[in-house]
């Protein structure tokens, strides 16, 4: 029994003319060999399987071939060609930089350098991945590749250019190959079936092609699996179960109802979707690429970058003119923020069915933003106002009950008011400050409303309510006085010695309190920690003051006397920052903890 190669390396190109997909460099190449123009050092970079070792070989047999044809190609008959073939050249040495990355590695290439050839012009160095090379390999390298003895001659395959040094560009002829279009890759295949005798169907191939995206190794890697599979039978259903593609008959479904907003049909699909083993972001991701294919078809001159097998092109382009290019837009949108989202979410089908929603209403929005096929911007109203104001009805015409009228008047004592009902209606003049009246749920007996035509409002009140509620007249503001402030502050510090605040209590008892106004006084503290404490308890000490003197209004500032630098402990001098390097220095396990673990400290 024969041993089965892979396509990859039975139909591996032999000469420039058969590599595929690189005509800028392989014609290049070809002058450069018929005009003795080579250069000592070669990068060849780009995606992977497009053909860069192809060449590096193919270069390699072509410049040491004794019968080089006229067009620049080797001859495959002469000595060096054959030991090329049968891999016994002498002259050809490959180098896997990836496994072979070290100083040392080098060191033995450059030391093999200085002995010329025994056969043939050139010795050929091929160093594949080369970006995998340590920074001192590379360091050892400078000096070879930039002055080569006239035999040697360098050849550098990479994928990942950017990771190489700027001293090693400069020394070399860079060649950046391209990926394969999909027509190459399917003219490629249909060759190759033509020489197996495998049956298959070109829809097969261009899926194939395109799930390939550029890479020919891969392309032939899945037509030898799908042979297997099928029994060298390739049909576009076979296939599509193979590689498991999501065929593009159910994303013209989707787009349909979710066009005519048929919620309910478009859920039910995507359910038969996800019952057959496709993954949501497979879904978005593919449904994604066919709303960027329907907007590419909106246009003839665009329509040649669809990504799609042949037979459905009609079909994109019919469903592309009933669909208007604002919710395309919008829809891809959508689909790329549901898409980067998707491995954040916790319920990922939901996730998917809330994209399938807002691209089911998304006509409905695009219709609100547009004025007579226009875009418009949006704004609030149609004229400018900066405010708005509602008239209020003023408050001389609101009536208490049916008996009286509410009136306010303002009584010649300082903050002091007086309420009244009378039965002629006046004006109302609110103080500033007008204090509330209290309610009290009690059963206490209540005092008789006053007789006669006038009735104040607590006399109407105490007719009303006295019964059910003890009604209290407005008791008048005291002024601030620093006997019954001093008494109120001690009364507080007691409460924080009863609640265990010892620090918070000495504070209290060692502040000095000073009377600024009948509203305002100062607390004089001698330290920062002692501010802080003050300032803990400000709210609940305010509470106390406020009502001790029947007056919200009065406030509070804390002063701290100047005074010698205090020390302040360690942990409220240092930021977050510095506290996790502190903790970090007295405890390394902690810093290895976060590194192993990957963890972020947020400062």
């Amino acid at each position: 029994m024969d041993n089965f190669v892979v396509s990859a390396r039975k139909y591996r190109p032999q000469n420039f003319n058969t590599v595929v997909g690189q005509s800028h460099i392989t014609t290049t190449l070809k002058n450069a060999i018929l005009n003795n123009h080579l250069a000592h050092a070669f990068l060849f970079c780009g995606p992977r399987g497009v053909g860069k070792t192809t060449c590096a070989r193919i270069l390699a047999k072509t410049i040491n071939c004794t019968n080089i044809t006229k067009e620049g190609e080797a001859c495959n008959e002469c000595d060096s060609c054959t030991s090329f073939e049968k891999g016994a050249s002498l002259n050809i040495h490959e180098l896997d930089a990836a496994s072979n990355n070290s100083v040392d590695d080098i060191r033995t290439l450059v030391d093999q350098v200085r002995f010329a050839p025994q056969a043939g012009k050139y010795k050929v160095y091929i160093v594949d991945e080369v970006h995998m090379l340590s920074a001192s390999a590379f360091n050892a390298f400078l000096k070879t590749l930039e002055e080569p003895p006239a035999h040697a001659i360098f050849i550098l395959a990479t994928t990942e250019k950017h990771k190489i040094l700027p001293t090693i560009l400069s020394r070399c002829q860079i060649f950046d190959f391209k990926r394969i279009t999909n027509n190459d890759t399917v003219e490629h295949l249909e060759e190759i079936i033509g020489k197996e005798h495998i049956k298959a169907e070109r829809n097969a191939l261009q899926l194939i092609a395109q799930k390939s995206e550029g890479c020919m190794r891969d392309a032939l890697s899945i037509l030898d699996k799908i042979v297997s599979f099928s029994n060298g039978e390739l049909t576009y259903k076979n296939t599509l179960e193979h590689l498991n593609i999501l065929d593009e008959e159910y994303f013209f479904k989707l787009i349909e109802y979710l066009t005519k907003q048929a919620l309910t049909k478009a859920m039910l699909l995507y359910d038969e979707i996800n019952q057959k083993g496709f993954e949501g972001d497979m879904v978005l991701s593919g449904l994604a690429s066919f709303i960027r294919n329907l907007l590419v078809c909106k246009d003839p001159a665009s329509a040649s970058l669809l990504e799609s097998i042949e037979g459905w092109r009609d079909q994109y382009i019919s469903t592309a003119k009933e669909i208007s290019t604002p919710y395309l837009v919008s829809a891809l949108n959508i689909l790329n923020e549901a898409e980067i989202q998707f491995k954040q979410a916790r319920n990922k089908r939901l996730h998917v069915e809330m994209a399938i929603i807002k691209l089911n209403f998304l006509a409905q929005a695009i219709e609100l933003s547009l004025d007579d096929n226009q875009i418009v911007k949006k704004k609030l109203v149609d004229a400018h106002y900066p405010i708005r104001l509602k008239k209020i009805m003023p408050l001389s015409n609101v009536v208490v009950n049916a008996e009286a009228k509410l009136v306010i008047e303002t009584p010649t004592p300082a903050n002091a008011t007086k309420v009244t009902v009378t039965d002629s209606p006046a004006a109302i003049s609110p103080t500033a400050e007008t204090p509330i009246a209290k309610v009290k749920p009690t059963s206490i007996p209540t005092p008789t409303a006053t007789s006669g035509t006038n009735k104040n409002l607590l006399a109407v009140l105490q007719q009303k309510y006295g019964k059910e509620y003890d009604i209290e007249e407005v008791k008048e503001s005291i002024p601030l006085n620093m006997d019954i402030l001093k008494t109120c502050w001690d009364e507080y510090a007691v409460v924080l010695e009863a609640n265990a605040k010892h620090a918070s209590a000495g504070t209290f008892k060692v502040a000095q309190l000073n009377i600024i106004d009948e509203t305002h006084f100062t607390v004089t503290v001698g330290a920062l920690t002692a501010q802080k404490f003050v300032e803990q308890e400000r709210m609940n000490v305010l509470e106390k003051v406020w009502y001790q003197f029947q007056n919200r209004a009065i406030q509070f500032d804390i002063l701290v006397e100047a005074s010698e630098q205090e020390d302040v402990p360690l942990h409220m001098r240092l930021n977050s920052k510095q506290k996790y390097d502190r903790i970090a220095e007295q405890y390394p396990l902690v810093r290895e903890l976060k590194n192993k673990c990957n963890l972020e400290v947020y400062f």
